[in-house]
């Protein structure tokens, strides 16, 4: 079964860094986009980055780019989202998710806090 989890997430100060990692396993992985959301306390979930199934193309919110870098490792099983120049704005959950067949799968979500 498709299973994504990730990790990376913490408490950070304004300016700072994060790394996030989403490991999935259960499917091809290299045959599908990934895709990393984020949802802030009382706002809808929103797509933050996503990147090709080759890692060939990447798309960015707004909001996020020239900040954060969605990347991938095929042979790994694994998407990363490098987080630089966090601002509090970003305080969210992240999660992963893959579409397979015309459904969704999400992970159980990383804690991002940035606050001073």
């Amino acid at each position: 079964q498709v299973q994504l989890v990730e990790s990376g997430g913490g408490s950070v100060q304004p300016g700072g860094s994060l790394r996030l990692s989403c490991a999935a396993s259960g499917f091809t992985f290299s045959a599908y986009p990934m895709n990393w959301y984020r949802q802030a306390p009382g706002k809808e979930r929103e797509l933050v980055a996503r990147i090709t199934n080759t890692g060939s193309s990447t798309n960015y919110a707004d909001s996020v780019k020239g900040r954060f870098t969605i990347s991938r490792g095929n042979a790994k099983n694994t998407v990363y989202l490098e987080m630089n120049s966090l601002k509090p704005e970003d305080t969210a959950v992240y999660y992963c998710k893959v579409t397979r067949a015309g459904t969704n799968y999400w992970g159980k979500g990383t804690q991002v806090t940035v606050s001073s």
